[in-house]
């Protein structure tokens, strides 16, 4: 959604106004931009909160957002100290709320499952970036490891990396999720290839790969649902039984 230069959001339509999109739709259908709005909350010297938005939005990757510091963002026009302290906070508690999920150890049943817990987290980046969520016996999450962060297109994979940490944690069962920044979920080929690859090597070191999932936006893709790969035939079929 592309914002005018000028002009408060109370001019927009009312049917294009993020706030009353969120209590229409949910903030599940609002874009980036539209949501760091709302954070901003009001605009400044003539322009509104949603052309702030788009300036931060167009000075980077979302990565920037985050690892920024306050007095970085505060150097932005329109944006001072009050308004980048409130991106900070409302970036912060989302990384803290999604750390807890992890933190819960919760059990995996489905695909669905395991891409909510990371699809707010990566499912935006602007870089593809590369997890692992190690399971126990009983389908519980261990812990989640980053593999990797790459580029605007493409981030490297090798199975030593990928099973180095599931390996000394005596992972039972991996579940692989990495991001499309385009939002397309389609896999590449290179994305089925080292599926593939990743699931014979977790064969041969007893680990099974349940499932690879691509994220992107709110939605996110099951590889082995969608019949690119053969899971190992001990255990992996079970754990992903009641996706739909």
């Amino acid at each position: 959604m592309k914002a005018a230069g000028t002009g408060g959001i109370k001019n927009f339509p009312v049917a294009l106004r993020p706030r009353e999109r969120l209590l229409a739709l949910g903030p599940q259908t609002l874009s980036d931009q539209e949501l760091l709005a709302l954070i901003i909350g009001s605009g400044s010297r003539g322009e509104s909160a949603l052309a702030l938005a788009q300036h931060l939005l167009q000075s980077g990757h979302s990565e920037y957002l985050i690892q920024a510091e306050p007095a970085e963002l505060s150097r932005f026009r329109g944006i001072g100290p009050a308004k980048a302290c409130q991106i900070k906070a409302a970036i912060e508690l989302g990384q803290r709320w999604s750390h807890k999920s992890l933190s819960a150890r919760p059990v995996i049943h489905t695909a669905r499952q395991a891409a909510e817990l990371l699809l707010g987290e990566i499912g935006h980046l602007d870089r593809e970036t590369v997890r692992v969520l190690n399971l126990d016996a009983a389908n519980q999450v261990i812990a989640m490891d980053v593999v990797s962060v790459g580029s605007l297109s493409s981030a490297p994979v090798h199975p030593r990396e990928v099973f180095k940490k599931p390996l000394k944690r005596g992972a039972a069962g991996i579940i692989l999720l990495h991001n499309h920044p385009s939002g397309q979920l389609t896999p590449s080929e290179q994305d089925i290839r080292e599926t593939r690859r990743l699931a014979k090597a977790g064969e041969l070191l007893g680990i099974h790969l349940y499932d690879h999932l691509i994220l992107g936006g709110n939605d996110y893709l099951s590889m082995q649902e969608a019949g690119y790969f053969c899971p190992a035939p001990t255990g992996s079929t079970e754990i992903l039984k009641e996706v739909k």
